[in-house]
């Protein structure tokens, strides 16, 4: 069993998020990816969120219908600063013979090392980062420091290439309170419980 552990605010979800976790699973052979939405991330500490319960739903709506997306409260019900070591432990603990592969963007690859127990991040799980078209090639080197050789080569092997999408959770909150269109932006369910629910207004 390959599951793809896609963590983030998701303030809101938008396609983007979904076309990076389909990408991953087609190009990594994923039998499941799951949503798990940030209590409190350690990097966006001051970033003002909507209720955790709201962002849960929303990211229901969006996965619903692919069988292969799941969502998970882990971080939610644990409350506090989101790290992703605890959440890897736990995943690990409860599903201990599935092989996990950590989403992240090119960018978070080389903050890796900032992050609480880097070194048992990447031995809990493969740290797949996804890139842009011609986004060149990607450095893996301050990794080295604590990952052993044979792993950081297959980490290099996992690179995956999604697609641009210019959509970001910060322009579209922008757009709302502008009372600005983010139709075709976020699935159409999503777009209507922001509306109902008089979010980032």
């Amino acid at each position: 069993m390959r599951i793809g552990i896609f963590g983030g605010t998701f303030n809101p979800v938008h396609y983007g998020h979904l076309l990076l976790a389909e990408t991953c699973r087609e190009q990594r052979g994923l039998d499941e990816v799951w949503f798990l939405p940030a209590s409190v991330p350690p990097h966006k500490q001051d970033l003002v969120l909507v209720d955790a319960a709201q962002r849960l739903e929303m990211l229901k709506l969006a996965a619903g219908g692919n069988e292969a997306f799941r969502v998970s409260d882990l971080e939610l019900k644990r409350g506090g600063v989101s790290y992703t070591v605890d959440t890897l432990e736990a995943v690990h603990a409860e599903r201990p013979e599935a092989e996990l592969y950590l989403l992240i963007g090119a960018d978070t690859l080389a903050d890796l090392p900032n992050w609480r127990t880097p070194k048992r991040v990447c031995e809990l799980a493969l740290p797949t980062a996804v890139c842009r078209p011609g986004s060149g090639e990607l450095d893996y080197e301050p990794l080295a420091a604590f990952v052993e050789p044979t792993r950081l080569a297959r980490l290099r092997e996992l690179r995956v290439e999604m697609p641009q999408i210019g959509i970001s959770s910060r322009d579209l909150r922008a757009r709302i309170a502008a009372g600005k269109s983010i139709r075709y932006q976020v699935p159409r369910a999503v777009e209507k419980f922001i509306e109902t629910a008089g979010l980032y207004r």
